[in-house]
C-alpha cells in the first residue's frame, strides 16, 4: 500500500512531542531516589506491556505477518531499541544529578546531527533559509561547547544517540506503534536480567509493589508511548532535514525548566550562545510555515 506523506499532520505531531519531551524532567524529579538504571528498566517493562494493549485494541491488521516474511526488520527495531534505552538512560542520569543544562544542549545539537545524517544517508536537500538556519544553529552551538571548556560527552551522547534513532525508525518499513511494541519487547530479556542479578533493587522488595514508587514507574509507560508515537508518525510524514528543527522545542523547555525551576546555574553570557539558535529556530520556523501556506508539499530546492 502507497503512503502519502501529511505535512501538516507531521508537523502537528512533531510539535506535541517535542513539547512533551521539553517537560519530562517535572517526571523524572519525582523519581530522583530511584537509580536511573532501574528507572529505565521500569520504563522498558511498562512501555512494552502498554504498547501491547494499544495495539489489541487499534488492531493493526497484518502486522506481524509481514515482520514474519521480513526478519531483517527486526534487527532495525534492536538496533532502535538499543538507541532509544541508550538515550533514556543518559537522560534521566543528566536529570537525576542537576546536569540539565549540558542535556538541552544536546538536544540543541541533535538537529544539526540529523541535517548530517539526512544529507549522507537520505540525499535530502536544503532551502536557502534552511541553510541560513543552520548556520546560525552552528555558531549558538559552537560557542556553547566553547564556553564550557571540555568536551560535552552528556550532550553529544544524546545528540548521536537519538539522531540515529530517528534515522533508523523512518527507514524502517515498520508502522509506528507495532515499531514501538516489538522494540521495547526485544529490550524486555535485557530488563529482566538487570533485575535479576539486582536483588538489592527497590523493585525486588516485597514492599514495593503498592508502593506510590511503583506507581510512579508504572507511568513511564504511557508517558514514554505518547511522544514516541507522536515522533514516529511525525517522522513518516516530514523530510528529516525538517523534523530536526523541530527538536529545538525540547531543549528550550528542558533549559527553561533547568533555570527557572530547578535553579541550575546559566551564566548570562550563554544568552547570546542561545541566542544564535532562537534565531534559526525562528528562520526555520518562518520558512515552515512559508512554504505549507504557499507551495504545500513543495520539493526542497536544488
Amino acid at each position: 500500500m502507497n503512503f502519502t506523506p501529511n505535512p501538516r499532520r507531521g508537523y502537528v505531531l512533531g510539535l506535541l512531542a517535542y513539547s512533551i519531551w521539553g517537560l519530562f524532567p517535572l517526571y523524572f524529579k519525582t523519581l530522583d531516589g530511584t537509580p536511573a538504571q532501574e528507572v529505565i528498566v521500569h520504563r522498558v517493562l511498562w512501555s512494552a506491556l502498554f504498547s501491547s494493549g494499544l495495539l489489541l485494541i487499534w488492531r493493526h491488521r497484518g502486522w506481524w505477518l509481514e515482520l514474519y516474511h521480513h526478519p531483517k526488520r527486526f534487527i532495525f527495531l534492536a538496533a532502535s531499541g538499543a538507541l532509544i534505552a541508550t538515550n533514556w538512560l543518559i537522560y534521566v542520569w543528566a536529570v537525576h544529578h542537576d546536569r540539565m543544562v549540558e542535556a538541552s544542549l544536546g538536544y540543541y545539537i541533535n538537529p544539526l546531527v540529523n541535517v548530517l545524517l539526512a544529507m549522507l544517508f537520505l540525499r535530502e536537500r536544503l532551502r536557502r533559509l534552511q541553510w541560513l538556519a543552520i548556520a546560525l544553529a552552528a555558531v549558538g552551538v559552537g560557542l556553547q561547547v566553547w564556553s564550557l571548556g571540555k568536551v560535552p560527552w552528556i550532550s553529544l551522547a544524546l545528540a548521536c544517540s537519538f539522531g540515529f534513532y530517528g534515522l533508523i525508525r523512518k527507514q524502517a518499513p515498520v508502522a509506528a506503534l507495532p515499531g514501538l511494541t516489538v522494540e521495547t519487547w526485544l529490550l524486555v530479556p535485557v530488563a529482566l536480567t538487570w533485575l535479576w542479578i539486582s536483588p538489592q533493587a527497590s523493585s525486588m522488595q516485597s514492599e514495593f509493589w503498592g508502593s506510590s514508587e511503583m506507581f510512579w514507574l508504572a507511568a513511564a509507560g504511557p508517558v514514554t508511548l505518547l511522544p514516541l508515537l507522536c515522533f514516529n508518525e511525525a517522522a513518516k510524514n516530514l523530510p528529516y532535514a525538517s523534523l530536526a528543527f523541530l527538536q529545538y522545542i525540547t531543549p528550550t523547555v528542558l533549559l527553561l525548566l533547568a533555570v527557572l525551576v530547578f535553579k541550575e546555574p546559566f551564566a548570562a553570557q550563554s544568552f547570546i550562545f542561545f541566542g544564535f539558535i532562537w534565531a534559526a529556530l525562528a528562520v526555520y520556523s518562518w520558512d515552515a510555515v512559508r512554504v505549507l501556506r504557499g507551495r504545500g508539499n513543495a520539493l526542497p530546492e536544488k
